[in-house]
């Protein structure tokens, strides 16, 4: 214990002795709880490294992680391919910590390119693209991966499609950003022109009332009524990649679009078309959902932490699961997951309960 003395009195401070042989790592902190492959997890706590010099070994399960950063209370470490169990352990010499639960994603589907968000019907079958480069046009466009998670082509023949959106009747739309072309297509795969005109038509989605809204990635948002009416609904700055759009239950529309800025916004649209501001600090905001305590999952990055953002209505942001190249987000149930990277679909269990489903007609 060392002794220093301060303006008014004493002041004890007590230095804690690098970790011993035998002594067991204390783990604080765990932060985020859940993770895909690649995601960066912190942690803190306590003799980490075996006499302050010998790095640790951290496993979710059996599998082995990276260290990104090592001191003998606190450690980064990057998330494993293939792991089946989430109990992370820490090893020091030839102590081992207590397990720490975290839930990690499991790959359900790869070599796709989805672009937004992963689409669910009430049946639980998830719908993807491959979308493809602007102006190509790919062997399948859409995938259906049903409750066995078994992949199946769904659509072919499809121009860059980009934002999935069900109806409440069971039907799925989906935008072409090269088309300006909003399709809606019956649980069989039969297809029509639902509107046209829509310019880089990018994200989607339904109010409560049945009325479609378009982002185009130019700076507008569409309000496509149940007639098929087609209104400026609310303008905004242009984006560089897409715009992604979800109804909170509050009614108002929430809206994400990725600029050249590394502290982007979250926009929140009135009914009466009403644009303010409701989060910024984001870099690259897209795909997003709610779950049903009225909080918003973004997937962006957060003081430069990649994966799903999580904000409370109160405007507080955290980093709720960790991971590379999220661009979509979806529940497929009340406790499940579906996240969506640049390449692959990922499914993850954890205590978040989404906004109910659509309910309607459902793909078996």
């Amino acid at each position: 214990m060392s002794v220093w003395k301060k303006r008014g009195g004493v002041q004890k401070t007590t230095i804690k002795e690098p970790h011993a042989a035998g002594e067991r790592p204390v783990i604080a902190d765990v932060n985020p709880r859940a993770a895909i492959a690649g995601g960066e997890i912190w942690i803190k706590g306590s003799g980490f490294t075996e006499n302050g010099r010998t790095r640790p070994k951290v496993r979710f399960g059996d599998r082995l992680a990276s260290l990104m950063l090592c001191s003998p209370t606190r450690l980064v470490v990057r998330t494993p391919e293939g792991v089946t169990k989430g109990e992370l352990t820490i090893e020091a010499g030839s102590s081992v910590s207590r397990p720490e639960s975290v839930a990690v994603g499991t790959l359900i589907a790869e070599n796709l390119h989805p672009v937004a968000n992963p689409a669910v019907d009430a049946a639980g079958n998830i719908f993807a693209t491959l979308s493809g480069s602007r102006g190509q046009k790919t062997p399948v466009s859409v995938y259906k991966i049903d409750h066995n998670r078994n992949v199946r082509s769904f659509l072919s023949d499809f121009m860059n499609p980009t934002g999935l959106a069900f109806d409440q009747e069971g039907l799925l739309y989906i935008s072409s950003r090269m088309e300006g072309t909003i399709y809606q297509v019956t649980p069989q795969g039969h297809r029509t022109i639902y509107a046209e005109g829509m310019g880089i038509a990018t994200g989607i989605a339904f109010d409560r009332e049945g009325n479609l809204y378009v982002g185009d990635r130019s700076g507008t948002v569409f309000k496509i009524n149940r007639d098929r009416q087609i209104f400026v609904f609310a303008t905004l700055e242009p984006s560089v990649a897409a715009y992604h759009l979800a109804f909170g239950a509050d009614g108002n529309l929430y809206v994400t679009g990725p600029t050249t800025s590394s502290f982007d916004r979250v926009y929140r649209i009135s009914p009466s078309g009403d644009v303010s501001v409701f989060y910024q600090g984001l870099g690259r905001p897209q795909g997003l959902a709610f779950d049903t305590q009225g909080n918003l999952y973004v997937a962006a990055s957060l003081a430069g932490r990649r994966g799903i953002v999580r904000l409370s209505q109160d405007g507080e942001g955290c980093l709720a699961v960790s991971g590379p190249s999220i661009v979509g987000i979806a529940f497929a149930s009340p406790r499940t997951m579906i996240l969506a990277s640049t390449s692959s679909l990922y499914q993850l269990t954890i205590d978040i309960e989404g906004m109910p489903l659509p309910v309607g007609r459902t793909s078996h």
